[in-house]
């Protein structure tokens, strides 16, 4: 057999990889970073040196390295490409990973406790699916951990892996033709100083020898040394065997947490009956524990910036001192004597978080009723009735992920929405919190909620990584937090899993109803669901070819699923939409729109946001008021806190129908449900107008602009309300500014010829006109803006004219004319009676 016998160097060719550089090398072969040529990527290539060819037992062993990573698929372990062979010899194709080997992380500093546990809870991940597959690792230790750049952690070289029972107890049809590899009793394979006690006497070793090996390096991140001592690996081995036990973590600090003391001695048992008996056991307790140092550091940073700094002076201790040399174990041979110990970190900050905590604690008893009130609260059962769930951060070097982590997140609120007794806050709502360092208690209290829920979510190829944490904001208590290691088929399932163990945590008691709303499958295809996201994503984006290519996600969604009920609304919505800017004129959206609507209920008649979506082109386009009405209270049956039903309601219906009281409240209850909505906050403005209330429209309008300056609707509802209070020039300055980064939007030139012809300024006012007319020639015009102009300069037969053409192309803002304020000097015309009887409203 031919082997690589020389090193390689770069521009080699090795099949279709391109050598670029010697990257390491270890008892296994030798490590190049090389390009994939045909996938064009970054690989690492590991080879089989030359005289280690003929060993058979190493091939063999080299080989099952590959057998071993590539059977496991995990964010934690690292990817195998392909194992192949050249005339120059075999070689094993990985991902290359961008990052250090953790015995060179130990090496540059002392890790911090949130680092160790970071690492540690990863690494067990890892091993948790490698056992789950009946695969045992056999060599963990620092060497074979990388940790990259973005926080990952990569297990690496199952070269000496051992196929065991897998521990799932369903049947495996390809067992009969799987080799299994298998150490003779008496071989003592893998890492002396990392071994188990049963592994360095060559018995036959499981799951638990692993157990042990994270127990020595989770003890030596912490302790920057060994936990058995010795000056050589077989002085180490010598310790292993024997019956003296490691010292205690708390010998390198005395704030080492009990609980991490507790994990550490209990995964380094020698008595592998005594030990963790399954890695996911010792997760749990490393999650956990992690869990309880996350809420103790939200905890503090709620103490004011004047307590945290008078309790970090009292509180902090002189440097550690020196480590003493004989617990400086070497760790390696190349490995120089540590004298400083990584939990210098921890003597340094736990007493102080303890007197901080203290702080809190007293801060806020002093701020409520009494200490009893206060403790009732932390441990009380009540469920929380309010929650937001903010934008998952995305974690993934992909920007094209995007789309997963605000879809997972708005899905969740969507899923949680259905539930009846549970006020959740809408996307619109949370969205402006999107890649803002907020303090969620800050958050928590502009939206009005008890909970926040936030999550992280990475992708890797086809592997998902998703961590969602949950946080009562009443007393800083952290309710709950998972990490789920998923792969992309498994995100819907996954998404339904996370909701309810949200609703489980907040401690809701769901009806039969509630329960199968929870539950509920929108689709079953995850592909489908995966489109539909991507769709949702660029619906929000609100361009027209963003819109449009939201619509062809949602058909390509159908296509996969054609029962995806939901899929159909997103594209009545979007549909329906485009009129308003307008991309697209009423002829060409409003069909469309309702009859996906119609669509969707005919899959599904019990989806309040079909009825709500088929309500509003029947208000909108088809002028007909009677089922509009039904329809959107059909919505609200199902689903009383759809804010979006409660606005459209009052702005497409009840104020349209001169009903403004009651448009009002509907508006009004829509922002209680969607505080920061600024379309609501804006539209309420409107409806202002409509009832004549103009103080009232100018002051929302105000604080609408106020939140959000940029926003263009909002805009809008300033230049309106400028309008109908008199304020001609502020409504000029306004739009006049918003025309020069805008040129051809239409509302601001509305706005803009309407205040001219007001303000005795008529050439302007009919430039504007001219400027309308000459957009017609390439877009879709509503006739129905150039009639208001028309009626401002006093020209009824022309604003007449425009209002018949305004009739004939359905122009989506003509179903408000009953209540527009610039159409009043219309008003005692018997023309606009009749046209308000054609469009059957009332007088």
């Amino acid at each position: 057999m031919n082997t690589i016998n020389k090193e390689l160097s770069p521009d080699t060719n090795l099949s279709h990889y391109r050598i670029v550089s010697k990257i390491g090398a270890g008892g296994m072969g030798e490590v190049y970073l090389a390009q994939d040529t045909k996938l064009d990527r970054k690989v690492a290539l590991k080879i089989l040196p030359a005289e280690l060819a003929a060993n058979q037992d190493r091939m063999r062993r080299f080989v099952q390295e590959a057998k071993a990573a590539s059977a496991l698929n995990h964010p934690n372990i690292i990817t195998i490409h392909e194992i192949d062979q050249t005339d120059s010899g075999y070689f094993i194709a990985t991902e290359f990973i961008d990052g250090d080997t953790l015995r060179q992380h130990i090496r540059s500093a002392p890790m911090k406790l949130r680092e160790v546990l970071d690492v540690a809870v990863q690494s067990a991940s890892a091993l948790s699916a490698a056992h789950a597959a009946g695969i045992v690792h056999r060599d963990i230790k620092p060497e074979n951990v990388m940790l990259r750049r973005d926080g990952i952690v990569k297990v690496l070289d199952f070269g000496l892996a051992k196929l065991t029972a897998a521990e799932s107890t369903t049947v495996d049809n390809e067992r009969p033709t799987k080799a299994l590899f298998k150490t003779d009793p008496g071989t003592v394979v893998g890492t002396a100083i990392y071994m188990s006690p049963e592994q360095a006497r060559g018995m036959d070793v499981d799951a638990r020898t692993d157990i042990f090996s994270l127990g020595v390096v989770l003890y030596e991140m912490v302790a920057g040394c060994l936990p058995f001592a010795g000056s050589s690996s077989s002085e180490v081995m010598a310790s292993i065997l024997s019956e003296k036990e490691p010292q205690p973590l708390a010998r390198y600090s005395r704030d080492v947490p009990a609980e991490l003391e507790r994990i550490a001695s209990k995964a380094l048992r020698k008595n592998r009956d005594e030990r963790y008996q399954t890695i996911k056991d010792l997760l749990i307790d490393l999650k956990d524990l992690k869990r309880q140092l996350e809420l103790q550091a939200q905890l503090e940073r709620s103490v004011p910036p004047e307590l945290r700094a008078r309790a970090t002076t009292e509180g902090s201790e002189p440097p550690m001192g020196e480590m003493p040399p004989a617990q400086a174990t070497q760790t390696g041979a190349d490995a120089t004597a540590r004298t400083t110990s990584s939990a210098e970190y921890i003597a340094k900050g736990i007493k102080q978080r303890k007197l901080v905590a203290g702080i809190v604690v007293l801060a806020l008893v002093v701020g409520s009723i009494g200490l009893g009130l206060y403790l009732h609260a932390r441990n009380s059962e009540v469920a929380i009735e309010s929650i937001a769930v903010l934008p998952f951060e995305n974690k993934s070097a992909d920007a094209n992920s995007e789309y997963l982590s605000d879809g997972l997140a708005e899905s969740l609120i969507y899923r949680l929405s259905q539930l009846p007794n549970l006020k959740v806050s809408p996307t619109s709502s949370v969205m402006r919190y999107k890649g803002k360092a907020t303090d969620v208690k800050t958050i928590a209290g502009e939206l009005g909620v008890s909970a926040v829920l936030t999550g992280r979510i990475a992708q890797r190829g086809d592997n998902l990584t998703i961590s969602v944490e949950l946080v009562d904001v009443r007393n800083n208590k952290l309710l709950w937090g998972e990490q789920y290691e998923r792969k992309m088929s498994e995100l819907l399932t996954t998404q339904r899993e996370i909701a309810t163990e949200i609703t489980q945590n907040l401690k809701l008691k769901l009806s039969g109803e509630g329960e199968k709303a929870l539950t509920k499958h929108y689709t079953d295809n995850n592909e489908a669901y995966q489109l539909y996201l991507k769709g949702r994503y660029h619906y929000a984006k609100r361009t027209k070819d963003d819109i449009l290519k939201g619509i062809d996600y949602f058909q390509q969604a159908i296509k996969l699923d054609p029962s995806f009920a939901l899929a159909y609304v997103e594209i009545s919505d979007s549909y329906s939409s485009m009129p308003a800017y307008p991309y697209l004129s009423p002829k060409e959206a409003y069909p469309q729109a309702k009859a996906a609507a119609q669509k969707a209920l005919v899959i599904d008649s019990s989806l309040a946001e079909a009825h709500t979506a088929l309500a509003f082109s029947l208000a909108v386009f088809d002028w007909n008021w009677v089922e509009a009405e039904r329809e959107f209270k059909r919505a609200l049956e199902l689903n009383p806190n759809l804010s979006f039903a409660h606005f459209r309601y009052g702005w497409n219906y009840l104020s349209p129908m001169g009903r403004s009281d009651e448009a009002i409240t509907e508006i009004r209850r829509a922002l209680e449900l969607e505080p920061l909505s600024l379309v609501t906050n804006t539209n309420l403005a409107i409806v202002y107008t409509d009832a004549r209330q103009n103080d009232r429209a100018l002051a929302q309008a105000r604080k609408t602009y106020d939140l959000e300056p940029n926003f263009v609707v909002g805009r809008w509802a300033l230049s309106q309300a400028y309008i109908v209070n008199g304020m001609y020039a502020d409504a000029i300055t306004l739009n006049e500014q918003s025309l020069q980064t805008d040129p051809t939007n239409q509302v601001f030139l509305r706005f803009a010829g309407y205040a001219y012809a007001k303000s005795g300024r008529r050439h302007e006012a009919e430039e504007v006109i001219k400027r309308f007319k000459d957009i017609a020639k390439t877009q879709y015009v509503m006739s129905f803006r150039v009639a208001q102009i028309y009626v401002a300069l006093g020209d009824k037969e022309k604003a007449f004219a425009e209002l018949e053409k305004a009739f004939t192309e359905r122009d989506w803002e003509l179903h408000r004319l009953k209540v527009d304020p610039f159409m009043d000097p219309l008003r005692a015309d018997p023309r606009f009676k009749e046209l308000l009887k054609r469009l059957n409203l009332p007088e």
